[in-house]
């Protein structure tokens, strides 16, 4: 039987998950905060309208020691949210948490390493994403989003959309990629995707309304950089030009 605390929890979730969307949030950081809502509700048996600085203490204290500091930081930024927005009340405890300042370069793929990934693909999508994520500079999810209209061939540039920070940008569109593209788009002649899933095989993609699956590409690369006996563990992406796959 549901307690008080656990309605009262319930409906506050409810109200939370409403100005998450109408904030206009990502997909990802509106699971992210409601994920930590849950997860802080179910440490204090749902009763969490009242936080102490040492109930908060003790709680984020067990969360390092348990989760990456990515995890802690979402956490944070899921109650405070909820603090400010369902709540209405100011956060308890400002200056609790101070992840350490921690700087990786990425993976920089050469050239010659790109050239060895797009060759040993034997998936025609595949090889031809992989290409455009590497001579493009593109993100994974940039790559995906990807669209017949964002291609303007006459400005050569490519419309890049919901980029990091919720932006758009333009970025140039070398010829190699152009063409690479045209005669990419001859075999699925989807009118919207520049990359349809592969559910349906090529005579589904002219149909097709979703992108590849972010799984699937991510498999067969890291397959692919194993079987080049490569060390890299990010995408292909770099702001650099290369021969096009055949």
């Amino acid at each position: 039987m549901e307690t008080s605390s656990e309605a009262t929890f319930q409906q506050r979730y409810q109200q939370h998950l409403q100005h998450l969307k109408l904030k206009g949030l990502q997909p990802k950081t509106i699971e992210a905060y409601a994920r930590a809502i849950r997860r802080v509700g179910a440490r204090f048996n749902h009763q969490i309208d009242d936080l102490s600085v040492q109930q908060l203490t003790d709680y984020f204290t067990e969360l390092v020691a348990s989760h990456s500091w990515s995890t802690v930081k979402l956490d944070l930024y899921g109650l405070q949210f909820y603090y400010a927005h369902v709540l209405r009340k100011p956060w308890v405890a400002p200056g609790l948490i101070k992840p350490p300042r921690v700087q990786r370069l990425p993976d920089i793929v050469t050239i010659a390493e790109a050239q060895r990934i797009f060759a040993a693909t034997r998936v025609l999508s595949y090889r031809v994403f992989f290409f455009t994520l590497y001579s493009l500079g593109l993100r994974l999810g940039e790559g995906l989003r990807l669209q017949v209209g964002d291609v303007d061939a006459v400005r050569a540039r490519v419309h890049v959309r919901d980029a990091k920070g919720n932006k758009d940008r333009f970025v140039p569109l070398p010829q190699a990629t152009h063409q690479l593209l045209q005669r990419f788009w001859q075999v699925h002649r989807n009118p919207v995707l520049l990359f349809p899933n592969r559910h349906g095989g090529r005579r589904g993609a002219i149909s097709a309304t979703t992108p590849l699956d972010p799984g699937g590409v991510q498999r067969a690369l890291h397959q692919v950089i194993g079987n080049c006996g490569l060390k890299k563990t990010s995408p292909p992406t770099a702001c650099a030009t290369a021969m096009p796959p055949t």
